[in-house]
């Protein structure tokens, strides 16, 4: 949600997303930046993620210093355009015992040569890929093969890191039917969640992110004949179950948990 649209804030709370992020960088102008960081860091409600500004410039560094002095912090802060592990460790030092827990957007082709790194980095909680910013500067479409490769080596950051991967937005508005195509896509390249940009965006990524209920009792299942095995390899409903498919099974119960 644009910071500058407090009006909206509630109905998008209201709407079924998982989280809901106020944005101070994108979608403010900078001529309305000063504005929208005093209303919405000094009206923060801890319900809310915050994205501000890229730290290496000075719409965020004024972001970062009047969180420091905000009496609530959000429940998720998003950096844009992080580079370095450095500039996690300065967010850190600045905002100390309250630092919420951190998303980074990578959003740059240098951002993703260091990703594995950021992903590492204390505090870091998810990670989220910026392909709109990414794919500018290499010239492609903001399109699934164009950016394939990309969102490849990034997911492996992210589980070098041992984070969930987030990926950017669908931002074809009407085309449901992209949507659902690019959500199992990245579904089955590893991505843990879907950024939207619009409230009807949400039902179709859950639908398609979270676990189903053939999955789960599937999980279940397999878990239940890998304990009674002895923790050994076995054969399981035709496919040898081992320790690394477990983990995949395991992974599904967590998600169908939170």
């Amino acid at each position: 949600m644009p910071g500058t649209r407090p009006d909206r804030f509630a109905k998008a709370l209201a709407s079924g997303a998982d989280a809901v992020c106020i944005d101070l960088e994108d979608s403010v102008p900078a001529e309305g930046k000063a504005a929208a960081r005093a209303a919405v860091i000094g009206a923060m409600d801890a319900d809310f993620a915050l994205r501000i500004n890229g730290l290496t410039t000075r719409a965020g560094l004024a972001d970062l210093l009047a969180l420091a002095e905000a009496e609530t912090m959000p429940r998720l802060l998003l950096v844009p355009k992080v580079e370095s592990a450095a500039e996690i460790a300065m967010l850190r030092a600045i905002l100390e015992d309250r630092t919420p827990p951190i998303v980074p957007l990578i959003e740059t082709a240098r951002g993703l040569r260091e990703a594995h790194a950021i992903a590492a980095a204390p505090g870091v909680a998810a990670m989220m890929f910026g392909g709109g910013d990414l794919s500018a500067e290499l010239g492609v479409a903001l399109a699934w093969g164009p950016l394939v490769h990309a969102r490849s080596a990034f997911v492996l950051a992210c589980a070098e890191g041992g984070v969930p991967a987030i990926d950017v937005p669908f931002i074809t508005l009407d085309n449901v039917e992209g949507l659902a195509a690019e959500t199992r896509a990245a579904k089955a390249l590893g991505f843990a969640a879907k950024a939207a940009i619009h409230p009807a965006q949400i039902a179709p990524i859950h639908a398609i992110l979270r676990p189903t209920a053939d999955e789960i009792a599937e999980a279940r299942a397999a878990l239940a004949a890998f304990d009674a095995g002895g923790g050994r390899a076995i054969r399981f409903n035709g496919q040898m179950l081992e320790a690394p498919i477990v983990r995949r099974f395991r992974r599904i119960l967590n998600n169908a948990e939170h």
